[in-house]
């Protein structure tokens, strides 16, 4: 499973990108789920996958949040 968190580079970092990468970490190591977790910053890719807004979660190449931090209950739904 590859899961990728899009975010926008900012010069400090991207308090709510690097919040969602801690949530979707933590929920991934809780599962013991074989993931491959990885942050996009490239502009032209998110703007493929139809987001304008960040941060945003792709699974496998389906966009499943735009625009917000996921709650723990959404990315366990995700996941199984």
């Amino acid at each position: 499973m590859k899961i990728e968190v899009l975010a926008v580079s900012c010069k400090n970092g991207c308090d709510s990108c690097s919040k969602t990468m801690k949530v979707i970490e933590k929920v991934i190591k809780e599962f013991g789920v074989d993931a491959e977790l990885v942050k996009v910053e490239d502009v032209d890719k998110i703007v493929n996958y139809g987001v304008m807004v960040t941060p945003a979660v792709v699974i496998d190449g389906d966009v499943k949040l735009v625009g917000k931090i996921p709650e723990e209950y959404e990315v366990r739904k995700w996941l199984v």
